[in-house]
């Protein structure tokens, strides 16, 4: 790890000024955090909309199985992703931070590799487009919910 020296902080612009304490607390207010407990909520909700649309569109409940299990197949691993990001043991200091999270991802990725491995012995006249559909849209909640962030979090005026 490289230090700061003096003859670095020449380069700083002139006119830089920390925030105040306000000023810090109104930027935390205005960029909220997004919970990955809500995106979760969001990613189910959006699995049963698209398990509803599919079995309109096509009847059987064959797709409606298989897009059911592509959805869950994002979201049981991104539970347990979650659940182990928030335990205990990750929040210690940073570097069990960086642990937890790279391990707690390929946990997740594991998973869900084995779950679609696992998809035509669990799901009965497996659907393969349902079944993509349904993770693909339920993995692209992730970004709806980043972009809606404001809309679940509105900015409270202090």
């Amino acid at each position: 790890m490289t230090r700061i020296q003096p003859e670095d902080l020449e380069d700083a612009p002139e006119d830089f000024q920390p925030l105040t304490a306000e000023q810090a607390r109104e930027l935390r207010v205005s960029q909220p955090l997004l919970s990955i407990w809500r995106v979760l909520a969001a990613q189910a909700l959006i699995g049963l909309l698209l398990a509803l649309l599919v079995w309109f569109v096509t009847g059987r409940m064959a797709a409606v199985y298989s897009a059911v299990y592509g959805a869950l197949a994002v979201i049981v691993p991104a539970a347990l992703f979650a659940r182990g990001l928030t335990s205990q043991v990750s929040s210690m200091n940073a570097g069990s931070a960086v642990f937890g999270f790279f391990l707690w991802e390929m946990v997740k990725i594991g998973l869900t590799v084995a779950m679609l491995i696992a998809a035509p012995r669990l799901v009965n006249d497996l659907s393969w487009p349902a079944m993509l559909v349904g993770l693909v849209v339920t993995m692209k909640v992730y970004w709806l919910a980043l972009g809606l962030r404001r809309v679940f979090h509105p900015v409270v005026p202090i």
